[in-house]
């Protein structure tokens, strides 16, 4: 753990609660800043953020708040393990009852509390200040990515945590929903956004919109399980420069969707089989198959480049 003095926006991300958590903790049981600059906020040092750390896990644990405040107060920052005896079931962060999130930092550790606790507050927070100060690419590679993963593969292992993944999963809809409407693109829509037929995993679309945004590209949106004659009819109706077909299992991953859109009367100029339902070696000659988010995201911009200097020659 870093030595610096933080923030209580800083703590409340690493703990994996709201602000006001902190702020109410502080209130009624003096678990506040301890570290004062004249003319600053006052800031938590280690020794504070032990506290809290031990008061975070106890609460999690059923302890009443004021029971857990008393022990946070009286283990002069000792860690929480060593406050009583751990009970059968009980696990360290990592183990089986809680979100693995690999070698995701502080950040996607207390985003995956949050979410074990099912606190939205929390997760709003954590994620919305992850997109102001990193951006849509950098927060879903750093922090969302692992979080869900992690979601995923404990699903995979208990057939449990199917709350946590519906709860996370619109939290981030939400998330990125925000940053498109905070940032209306100037231009047309040259982008057609798509899952394909009976595809129903749309994050990684809306991670790629919520970019698009972001860079200031038009696009539109069209969700999860369209059609491959609907897919046709929205090209057909918009001539978007480029489509973006989403897949995330090889079961909604038909080529024949792609074929038919490099066959449509108003052939996009480029269409990009995205998601790792696709395998490279099924794709159409003509279809471009990203490797990730940020590559989606430079190929779109290639586009709108492309076009903009053809209309300004």
């Amino acid at each position: 753990m870093a030595d610096e003095a933080l923030s209580a926006g800083a703590v409340a991300r690493r703990l994996g609660v709201a602000v006001t958590t902190l702020r109410t903790w502080h209130q009624r049981y003096g678990l506040g800043p301890s570290q004062h600059v004249p003319g600053q906020h006052r800031r938590y040092t280690p020794a504070d953020l032990a506290r809290l750390e031990i008061m975070r896990r106890l609460t999690a644990e059923g302890v009443t708040p004021a029971e857990a405040a008393r022990w946070a107060r009286q283990a002069s920052g000792a860690s929480p393990v060593g406050l009583r005896t751990r009970r059968p079931g009980d696990t360290r962060d990592g183990g089986g009852t809680t979100i693995p999130v690999g070698r995701a930092g502080p950040l996607a550790r207390g985003l995956a509390r949050a979410a074990m606790r099912l606190d939205p507050v929390a997760i709003g927070e954590t994620i919305a200040h992850a997109l102001d100060t990193d951006g849509v690419v950098a927060t879903w590679d750093g922090l969302l990515r692992p979080v869900l993963a992690g979601i995923g593969e404990r699903h995979a292992a208990t057939a449990g945590l199917i709350e946590v993944e519906h709860l996370m999963s619109r939290s981030v809809s939400e998330a990125f929903a925000t940053v498109a409407r905070a940032r209306p693109p100037a231009g047309p829509a040259r982008i057609l956004l798509s899952c394909a037929d009976e595809e129903q995993h749309t994050l990684p679309l809306e991670a790629l919109a919520a970019a698009l945004a972001e860079a200031g590209v038009g696009y539109r949106l069209l969700g999860a399980r369209v059609p491959e004659a609907a897919l046709l009819e929205a090209v057909a109706r918009t001539g978007p420069a480029a489509v973006v077909l989403w897949s995330h299992t090889p079961a909604t991953a038909d080529p024949h969707q792609l074929a038919a859109l490099l066959a449509a009367p108003r052939r996009p100029l480029l269409v990009l089989a995205a998601g790792p339902g696709w395998r490279a070696e099924t794709l159409p000659a003509g279809v471009a198959r990203p490797v990730d988010l940020t590559e989606a995201v430079s190929l779109a911009l290639a586009v709108r480049d492309s076009l903009d200097q053809s209309a300004a020659g």
